[in-house]
């Protein structure tokens, strides 16, 4: 069942639990939702049948969430959606997982608030994490005017966020904002265990090694002929997930 949270900033911010056990806090990628990112792909059940209690939420200008159409509402702001949901799930001190999006706001989330998290899963994000992707303003652009973009992963992401139930214009406010990034110093701070998930074929993140290897308890998982779109229900990223918040059978 959909509950809300109220953020600091005054939205309200769409999440669930489900099952019980150690706590495993999920945070979806771009233009997705709880149920597009994990409920479709198979991860609530992944990670329910092996013993955990999951809390997902739906990211400001996503899902059952409110979305504002103004950039200045999103970026480093949407960390104020994860505190909102951790305090009212009462999940202050959480196994994290993020998919793209969710993995760069995961990685801001443990650098600001190191005690609310035991172990961290980045996947769609990989040695891209470094620079800027040229194809946000071209998927900003497509967003706004409903073009079919000339840059090819602007034009999926374009499809993608066009779906029923979505807003176009509220995506594009927060891919224009962009999301919170740190220099490979800061993540060296980090001394959490951190898991890097990337598909092979995902030309949006690039390869897992070169951001796993900056966390001095960095380990990487590459998913052979995986792309951004396919990895994210891939049966050996939930065995790979599951071993390492240390839960039972790892398949549904």
């Amino acid at each position: 069942m959909t509950e809300f949270a109220i953020t600091a900033d005054g939205l309200r911010i769409a999440y669930c639990t489900a099952g019980e056990g150690p706590q495993v806090l999920l945070l979806h990628g771009f233009a997705s939702s709880i149920e597009q990112n994990w409920g479709a792909t198979g991860w609530l059940r992944t990670l329910g049948d092996a013993g955990f209690r999951v809390v997902a939420l739906d990211f400001r200008g996503h899902g059952e969430s409110d979305k504002p159409r103004d950039p200045k509402w999103y970026g480093a702001a949407m960390l104020l959606d994860i505190l909102a949901v951790t305090e009212a799930a009462e999940a202050q001190n959480a196994q994290v997982m993020g998919y793209s999006m969710g993995g760069m706001l995961g990685i801001h989330f443990l650098l600001n608030n190191p005690a609310r998290v035991k172990r961290l899963i980045v996947a769609g994000v990989g040695a891209r994490y470094f620079s800027r992707p040229l194809h946000y303003s071209a998927i900003s652009a497509a967003l706004k005017d409903r073009t079919v973009s000339a840059d090819p992963t602007a034009a999926t992401f374009r499809k993608f966020a066009s779906q029923r139930g979505k807003d176009p214009l509220a995506l594009a406010s927060c891919i224009e904002a962009e999301f919170p990034r740190h220099a490979a110093e800061e993540l060296r701070r980090i001394d959490r265990e951190v898991l890097v998930v990337c598909g092979t074929r995902d030309e949006a993140s690039g390869p897992p090694e070169p951001l796993a290897k900056v966390f001095p308890n960095g380990h990487a998982v590459a998913l052979p002929g995986r792309d951004h779109m396919s990895a994210v229900g891939d049966a050996g990223y939930r065995k790979a997930a599951v071993e390492f918040f240390g839960g039972g059978s790892a398949m549904p």
